[in-house]
């Protein structure tokens, strides 16, 4: 679960951040390994020169997402095994994300660490924060039912599932509102920014093309480079029910962009990745969802 916070930690539109898109995305269907080569061809069909690719790699091998590997005298990298769940989650997260209804349940998680594990609270807090969790208080977080094995994950790998509780609710009681009491669990404000921010940087990326076809590798750099705007939004936003948020909440519109984006630019994209490495690919967003799944 590390690596999703490192993923994170990359500022969207960096150059390691484009570059974790790109691997993300493609490494998987080229069967987890690239040229060196190839990959900086990629990377300068988004403006970024070769030298900064490279320095970029350094910091991506040091966060154990890839290896160094030759093979038939071609310097290349490959995927860690280890990465590979992580990525799996992203592609969830991107491709079908995921929104609650009326009727979806709640999971409360409770906990009570030792004082002498204190800094296993804040890795706990920090990490429920980057899966779309909300605070009730600073031992008692909840998120959609739906959550609770990305959580389950989390208390494990932290090796404090003994110390935790989880409760699933059908709906929370509150003194006042529940539509108050949700504003006050989650930074709404910064989730309505997020997605105002992406539709701001993109929507006119959905008209590029509209007037003469666009190219391959016109089509690659829109669409990793909307990805990459994208991809911390469905990990911030838990997908909280429509009837719990404002009238003009933003994050319906901005979806369906993404969704606009990836219909036309992804598979394009992909045949701009198999021009370069020679590798025949399918396009990795094939099975995406058109709009938010609402799960019950």
């Amino acid at each position: 679960m590390s690596e999703i916070l490192d993923d994170m930690d990359s500022r969207p539109g960096s150059t390691t951040s484009l570059l974790r898109t790109v691997l993300g995305i493609y490494l998987r269907e080229l069967g987890g390994w690239i040229a060196v080569s190839h990959l900086l061809e990629l990377m300068e069909a988004l403006d970024v020169p070769g030298p900064r690719t490279r320095t970029a790699l350094v910091r991506v091998k040091k966060k154990s997402l890839l290896v160094p590997e030759t093979r038939d005298r071609v310097a290349g990298y490959a995927l860690v095994d280890d990465a590979v769940p992580m990525l799996e989650r992203g592609d969830r997260r991107i491709y079908h994300p995921r929104n609650m209804g009326p009727e979806s349940k709640w999971c409360a998680v409770s906990f009570s660490i030792p004082e002498e594990n204190r800094h296993l609270r804040h890795q706990l807090r920090r990490r429920l924060h980057w899966i779309g969790c909300g605070t009730v208080s600073p031992a008692l977080w909840i998120c959609p039912a739906y959550l609770a094995g990305e959580v389950e994950e989390i208390l494990d790998d932290l090796g404090i599932r003994e110390h935790s509780t989880l409760f699933i609710a059908e709906r929370p009681l509150v003194a006042g509102s529940l539509q108050a009491a949700v504003a006050s669990w989650w930074d709404l404000d910064a989730l309505r920014a997020h997605h105002e921010e992406f539709l701001q940087q993109h929507r006119a990326d959905a008209l590029v093309g509209a007037d003469e076809p666009v190219t391959a590798r016109e089509a690659f750099s829109v669409y990793i480079r909307s990805i990459d705007s994208w991809r911390i939004i469905p990990y911030l936003d838990p997908g909280l029910p429509a009837e719990l948020l404002s009238a003009d909440w933003p994050g319906d519109e901005s979806n369906a962009l993404q969704w606009r984006l990836r219909e036309r630019f992804s598979a394009l994209s992909t045949d701009y990745v198999a021009e370069v490495t020679g590798i025949p690919l399918l396009d990795p967003a094939r099975d995406a969802s058109p709009a938010f799944t609402v799960t019950e």
